[in-house]
């Protein structure tokens, strides 16, 4: 892995996070939304008031923007260079029910560019910015959904470098919470993160580099965390990988699909995904999930995961599936070249309690997986393994109880391990 830590992000938003790697500067200048007019009665609407207090201390180099206890009903609003929001204990930031109150700009949804309502909390072009807690920050439920133009999402920063997002809570209702996009050095840590119903994601990091999640609690309606990279030719062209990002010790559980989504939008590419020391509360479907699908192109590579408990996950602990997965693009990567490429999957040191244990049989014999390591895994299943078409795969030390049928189901699959436990 590249990610460095804290070094890709600059020691003066460490220091407005309260980072004590970085110490905390008496120098960090300071403006507090009630000065520029919010009332944070809940009632009357302080987004003009926010705007103006981002936008005057980014005006004089930067600094915090400080919010105190209240209830602070809201439009959307952007962070500038060099800002960060503090939420003060207590502090509650409520989206507006008026969806007038979210401009519409061009946005990322589902691997395209398209026109779409801006986040709660924006940023674009921005770097060295970032959102502290331990306040809280809901989207109003009455705007999630897949209408078009593209309902807004909580916190949404677009092509920034360096942003922090720290020791908050956040709640919605069909539709993401937090997505980075085009964004490199990014750090989620100790967030509590619900949601509640379809399209209700945790963390969507779309197109990313230098990711690192850590310590985070999160409860959502759909993925906990997907990472993306665009669709169809559309984000085969643009060729803006997601890499190098670290999951650590976070807590996930979903009511509907995944815990761990890595696709389907793989068009740019994902390499070097790290997931560790993760508990897997609940997942509807598989705690992991692979995928992509004929048209996407590209490649997943280097993904790997260790030392994980996974619990009560219907579905399965891991489930690969490279061919079929998700909305078939219009305009898709043709022929072979759309294929996408696999290589280079590890996973060890698991327990679980699950449905299936492995489904990797999705794999197109065009262009196998090259590369699977399944070590030191235990528990129980009520299913156990299915590969095919894969290269240089690897399974040892697999001790699981309670599943039917064969513990292992293959077709065109090279490597060791593969006859059936004695």
């Amino acid at each position: 892995m590249k990610w460095i830590y804290p070094a890709t992000i600059s020691l003066a938003l460490l220091a407005q996070a309260g980072c004590k790697c970085a110490g905390h500067s008496p120098d960090i200048h300071r403006s507090n939304v009630r000065a520029f007019g919010a009332t944070g009665d809940g009632t009357n609407k302080d987004t003009v008031a926010f705007q103006k207090a981002i936008d005057a201390r980014a005006a004089e180099g930067g600094g915090e923007v400080i919010v105190p206890a209240g209830n602070y009903l809201i439009g959307s609003i952007e962070l500038k260079s060099r800002t960060t929001l503090r939420l003060e204990p207590d502090a509650h930031l409520v989206g507006s029910p008026d969806l007038d109150d979210y401009p519409v700009m061009k946005i990322r949804w589902e691997g395209k560019w398209i026109d779409g309502h801006r986040a709660l909390i924006a940023a674009q072009g921005a770097s060295d910015i970032g959102i502290v807690g331990p306040g809280k920050i809901s989207g109003n439920p009455a705007l999630g959904g897949r209408q078009m133009p593209r309902r807004p999402v909580i916190i949404e920063p677009i092509n920034c470098t360096n942003v922090l997002f720290e020791g908050f809570a956040t709640e919605h209702h069909s539709m993401w919470s937090i997505h980075p996009t085009y964004c490199e050095n990014v750090i989620a840590k100790n967030l509590t993160i619900r949601s509640t119903g379809g399209n209700g994601d945790g963390i969507d990091v779309d197109s990313c580099r230098h990711v690192r999640i850590e310590n985070c609690d999160i409860a959502t309606g759909d993925d906990c965390i997907a990472i993306k990279s665009g669709r169809g030719m559309e984000g085969y062209r643009l060729a803006r990988p997601t890499e190098d990002v670290v999951i650590t010790n976070c807590t996930l559980s979903d009511s509907i699909f995944a815990d761990i989504g890595i696709g389907s939008e793989t068009s740019g590419g994902i390499r070097g995904v790290q997931i560790e020391h993760c508990q897997f509360v609940h997942a509807r479907t598989c705690a992991i999930y692979l995928k992509s699908n004929s048209g996407r192109g590209a490649f997943i590579e280097d993904i790997s995961a260790r030392d994980l408990e996974v619990n009560t996950a219907p579905g399965g602990f891991l489930r690969i599936n490279l061919i079929s997965s998700g909305i078939r693009d219009p305009q898709p990567v043709p022929g072979i070249e759309g294929i996408p490429s696999a290589r280079n999957f590890s996973f060890n040191n698991v327990k679980v309690d699950c449905g299936t244990l492995v489904d990797a049989a999705a794999i197109s014999p065009v262009k196998p997986l090259k590369g699977l390591l399944l070590e030191d895994i235990s528990g129980t299943c009520k299913k156990a393994i299915s590969l095919a078409n894969l290269t240089n795969a690897v399974l040892r030390d697999i001790h699981v109880t309670g599943y039917q049928g064969a513990f292992l189901t293959q077709t065109n699959v090279q490597g060791t391990g593969l006859e059936e436990p004695k």
